[in-house]
């Protein structure tokens, strides 16, 4: 795949919340440790692949923390 010209850096999306969860993302950031550490070697199109994970991550722990919220809905009476 061809690399586009990129005007602007693409930043690190670090929060300063360095700490690892029971899967081994980071709680701040949702990168993997592999991903954190190599962040300044990769290309653009890898680290916009890796922000595109982390998106995905943060969506999925959105749903998962709705549906462990949520209760069971009710059968409505039909009479």
């Amino acid at each position: 795949m061809a690399e586009q010209l990129e005007f602007f850096t693409i930043p690190s999306p670090c929060r300063g919340i360095c700490q690892s969860d029971e899967r081994g993302f980071c709680r701040g950031c949702l990168r993997s440790r592999e991903e954190r550490f190599n962040w300044m070697s990769m290309s653009d199109a890898q680290k916009r692949h890796v922000l595109h994970l982390c998106r995905q991550r943060y969506l999925r722990q959105q749903r998962q923390a709705r549906k462990a919220d949520d209760p069971p809905p009710e059968q409505p009476s039909l009479f």
